[in-house]
């Protein structure tokens, strides 16, 4: 009788320990199944069937402990769909809001906002998006606010693009990277031509010569785009040309190198070129 209850015993065991296995693997790691499931199909850019996974696991296994970074990864299917680009700002920004997020995720978070804020703008026209990029600029992480400082450059509306001159100005005068610096020459070059040249002045005053540029619609009297700057800057303030009229320059065969050829061989007189739209003139004085 002893030995039927010690066998009823360990029978009962070997079933209560078969069911804490499947419970396990139904449970406890099924969210990490789905997880690595999911990030293989991202890898394979596969954003829409990724993000059905990720939407599963968010829903279903809320107190997991790789929520957060499940939310960064929705963000990430979200941000390479056409038309989800709003969506996608709204998780990013949940991620960044998580107590335990990733540092380097963080980072990655903030500078998709700014591109896909940037990209928003540019279909809708919305300012609304110009200030999410604009509040990064304050942000602590350097990479952050130097990725801030230069898309919002970008944005035709000056107002904003403005806003960017004292971020891009303390680039040039304090980054090591050189890079980095004549990134922030060329756009500050394009948002105010004329800070720039004040910046820059004290340093180029013994240099006599000055590179002239000057862009002008056809039937317009006003310069679109005009500038004065050292020859020692000649690269800079060509590529500061807007990227509309290079467009059109590289449809007459025009490119940097073959222009600043032109003109120092004929030092003093004015470079013409004639485009469909524009008129542009340079010369060195």
């Amino acid at each position: 009788m002893k030995y039927k209850s010690e066998k009823f015993l360990i029978s009962i065991a070997v079933i209560l320990v078969v069911v804490l296995c499947v419970q396990a693997s139904a449970g406890v790691g099924q969210d990490e199944k789905l997880f690595q499931e999911a990030k293989i199909l991202i890898f394979d850019k596969k954003w829409e069937e990724a993000q059905s996974i990720l939407d599963f696991l968010l829903d279903e296994y809320p107190r997991t402990p790789i929520y957060s970074q499940a939310l960064f990864y929705k963000a990430k299917c979200l941000k390479e769909q056409e038309g989800k680009e709003a969506e996608a700002i709204e998780i990013y920004q949940s991620y960044i809001a998580q107590r335990d997020k990733n540092k380097s995720l963080t980072e990655a978070s903030e500078s998709a906002i700014i591109e896909l804020s940037f990209r928003l703008y540019e279909k809708t026209g919305r300012k609304s998006y110009l200030k999410e990029i604009e509040k990064r600029l304050y942000r602590k992480n350097k990479t952050v606010r130097y990725y801030a400082a230069f898309t919002l450059s970008k944005v035709k509306d000056k107002k904003y693009a403005r806003k960017t001159v004292p971020f891009l100005e303390n680039i040039i005068e304090t980054e090591n990277d050189e890079d980095l610096r004549d990134r922030a020459r060329i756009y500050l070059l394009r948002v105010d031509p004329d800070a720039y040249h004040e910046m820059e002045e004290e340093p180029f005053v013994k240099r006599s010569s000055i590179l002239n540029i000057r862009v002008q619609n056809r039937g317009e009297k006003t310069p679109e785009f005009s500038i004065s700057i050292p020859w020692a800057l000649a690269d800079l303030a060509l590529r500061a040309i807007p990227a509309e009229v290079w467009e059109e320059l590289s449809q007459e065969g025009y490119d940097i190198d073959k222009i600043i050829k032109e003109i120092t061989q004929f030092k003093g007189r004015i470079l013409e070129i004639k485009t469909e739209d524009s008129v542009i003139k340079i010369w060195i004085k």
